[in-house]
């Protein structure tokens, strides 16, 4: 992994060893040396993951023989300036926290964050929340407890429990604790804090890179530049109707999917494929057991990916699309000729038993008139 610079030499990467997450759950490596020079003027920069696989009992690497997976890229970083502890403004709108929130019964308002300010952490994923927090300047080891500023990235700050006065927010030996500080002997308003309860405040970001092969074979080659589809667009209806899939490095070399079922395809452009919508009948033998979802109501769901069939490399998406029935109207019994109803032994005119069937026969038959596109979570 490095930074992408048009000078880049192999001294300048740094070698990820990934490590088995327990109950074999995936691979974990991390990088903690990356910089970036000061005498770099750019405003932006990415960050760069060469990936090469494991071949048998053989490391694959860089500089022998490998067998490289590809070159992902993270997204454009901003790179921005520690501010001066003397002089904290409200100018600097990058560096500055805001927030416009609610969660459950607390409140946030919004506005820029203050230190003195009450908080709270709350995990994306799993909706755990801590409780509400009081942030404090840090300011050689001490937390302030007096002060308004701004609160800003890349300054030390401390989060001291609201209801619980002195105890904050801490970690020791990879747990979360709570620190007892204790007042400072030399300024009124400051409290003494260790290092496991002073924290820094930074952005950060999450890149996913989702991709498998049906035969389970090597990759042959690179899997990048990576596909990324960032929209769908439905046109025309009936047996007519196709799907334009929007998004960036596109190629003639891919496929889309419906589940399964790979469907002919045309390259408009770096940004565009085009495909017919298949109908349904062919997607539902094989649409089970592969993400997709058919409801109480008849509609049926299926994911959207794309294949490079030269290898059988998949590159999943965030979107799905669904068919949905079109209900129509039960139509009214017609009187036989001669105008007499055929009864069964329970009284139902036949010509009524008809049309029940056919309305059961109508509520499953799908058509291709009526789609909706919907962004899995």
């Amino acid at each position: 992994m490095c930074v992408d610079t048009a000078a880049l030499t192999h001294s300048d990467a740094h070698k990820l060893n990934f490590e088995t997450l327990p109950n074999m759950t995936g691979m974990l490596a991390c990088s903690k040396s990356l910089f970036i020079s000061d005498q770099d003027k750019r405003k932006h920069f990415r960050l760069l993951l060469r990936l090469f696989l494991e071949v048998g009992s053989v490391r694959q690497e860089v500089g022998s023989i490998k067998q490289e997976v590809g070159s992902f890229h993270s997204r454009l970083i901003k790179v921005i300036s520690k501010p001066s502890q003397k002089r904290q403004t409200m100018k600097n709108a990058d560096l500055e926290e805001q927030h416009a929130e609610r969660q459950g019964d607390f409140v946030l308002s919004e506005g820029f964050i203050c230190y003195g300010s009450v908080v709270q952490l709350v995990c994306t994923e799993s909706g755990l929340t801590l409780p509400p927090m009081v942030i404090r300047k840090v300011n050689k080891q001490h937390a302030v407890l007096s002060v308004d500023e701004p609160v800003s990235q890349l300054h030390k700050c401390a989060l001291e429990m609201r209801d619980t006065p002195q105890a904050f927010l801490a970690v020791a030996n990879d747990a979360v604790v709570l620190h007892q500080a204790t007042p400072s002997t030399r300024e009124a308003g400051r409290v003494l804090l260790n290092d496991g309860s002073c924290w820094t405040v930074i952005g950060v970001e999450v890149v996913e890179f989702g991709f498998c092969q049906a035969d389970a074979a090597y990759v042959r080659t690179p899997v990048t530049p990576f596909p990324d589809v960032t929209g769908l667009e439905v046109s025309g209806g009936g047996h007519a109707a196709t799907l334009e899939v929007h998004g960036e490095n596109l190629g003639p070399h891919l496929k889309v999917c419906f589940g399964r079922s790979e469907v002919d395809t045309v390259f408009k452009s770096t940004k565009c494929l085009v495909c017919v919508v298949p109908d349904v009948c062919a997607l539902w033998c094989g649409c089970r057991g592969n993400g997709s979802c058919h409801s109480g109501s008849g509609a049926v769901t299926v994911p959207i990916s794309l294949r490079r069939p030269c290898d059988g490399v998949v590159y999943r998406t965030a979107f799905s699309f669904t068919y949905t029935p079109e209900l129509e109207r039960p139509r009214r019994p017609t009187t036989p000729a001669g105008g007499v109803f055929v009864h069964d032994a329970r009284g139902t005119p036949a010509a009524t038993r008809h049309d029940d069937a056919l309305l059961d026969s109508i509520h499953h038959e799908f058509t291709r008139t009526n789609f909706h596109l919907f962004l899995q979570p």
